[in-house]
């Protein structure tokens, strides 16, 4: 890989995360804020904005400053323990959504145009190959065989989690679903405004990882062979955290944002250069046996991608529509009363 794709992709895949991760912020801490302390929502303080600002400067900011990125164990731990929760709030809430969530024509069809767009979702979610480098390197007597087995643990674990998430998400509001799933919550929800509060905080809680991956990028491309000071090493951090900050106060959709860094990003990280550098590096025929789940990989990559920006550019329109500040049409009769719970 040269070394432009590795800056490219390297350094687009945790930035467009930082941004993501922002916008989940100040969608969701607006509504706990709302509900909480009886605010308009016109409210100054209530401006995702001036909440996504406030966040960084108080939380995340001071997080990615660090250098090590072993000393964020145990902040990621208790993002794991808030993940749970939060789960556990989204299954208890399943059984009394039902009857308030109108039922959709074909809400339960397959698969649906937007199949493609979905699966660089997932790839955008499931994406960690940039973060392996800083990872192995901060374990204990780090070694293949211990690399695998924390690899394949951590997928694993996510892979049901996610499903999870998805299939009890979608079985609860099928078509209403939005891609940030617990705008589909009443904001008079107060056990789900409590889920909002433990999800804004593993986002924050993750956020330093994506800052930690860009740095090291940056350091070793653009400013190779300069030495590591504190003063370039704050500077980049706060570009960094700064540029990502005024990108998110763009758009409050997350839908469009995962599906243009799934296609953009993930898909080509995830499916098409591991799988090209696989077969360059790999001794043999490129269409050896061995090489033939690499080069279907890198096949199935490559649809992905162009069917999934083709289809972005022709529905960006329908695309780019959120209900952020916004409540759900079922929802507006509990706006500002606590929810029914049927009998």
């Amino acid at each position: 890989m040269s070394q432009n794709h590795y800056f490219a992709k390297n350094l687009l895949c945790p930035s467009a995360a930082m941004v993501s991760y922002n916008i989940v912020v100040g969608d969701t801490v607006t509504k706990v804020l709302i509900r909480v302390f009886d605010m308009s929502h016109n409210s100054a303080l209530t401006h995702r904005e001036l909440v996504t600002l406030v966040a960084t400067l108080l939380v995340t900011l001071p997080l990615c400053l660090q250098r090590d990125v072993a000393r964020l164990s145990r902040v990621s731990f208790m993002s794991l323990v808030f993940v749970g929760l939060i789960l556990a709030a989204i299954i208890a809430r399943a059984p009394y959504m039902e009857p308030l969530v109108p039922p959709v024509a074909d809400g339960w069809r397959f698969a649906k145009g937007d199949v493609v767009q979905a699966v660089g979702i997932m790839a955008f979610a499931f994406m960690c190959h940039h973060n392996t480098f800083l990872i192995y390197h901060s374990m204990e007597d780090a070694s293949q065989r211990r690399w695998d087995t924390v690899t394949h643990i951590s997928v694993g674990v996510s892979a049901l989690i996610s499903f999870a998430f998805g299939a009890i998400g979608y079985a609860t509001f099928t078509d209403w679903a939005q891609g940030d799933l617990l705008e589909n919550y009443c904001w008079s929800d107060d056990l789900m405004n409590g889920a909002r509060v433990l999800f804004s905080a593993t986002i924050l809680l993750t956020y330093p990882f994506e800052c930690f991956v860009a740095r090291e990028v940056l350091k070793n491309t653009v400013l190779c062979g300069r030495p590591d000071t504190t003063a370039m090493h704050v500077s980049i951090s706060l570009l960094l955290v700064l540029v990502t900050l005024l990108l998110s106060m763009v758009t409050d959709c997350l839908g469009i944002v995962l599906e243009l860094n799934g296609i953009l990003a993930a898909v080509p990280l995830a499916y098409l250069l591991p799988a090209m550098c696989y077969c360059k590096l790999e001794q043999g025929s490129l269409f050896s046996k061995k090489k033939f789940p690499a080069l279907l990989t890198a096949l199935f990559g490559a649809v992905v991608a162009i069917m999934g920006t083709t289809m972005l550019i022709v529905n960006f329109e329908t695309a780019s529509e959120c209900s952020h500040g916004v409540s759900m049409s079922y929802c507006r009769d509990l706006d500002n009363t606590t929810m029914v719970e049927p009998k």
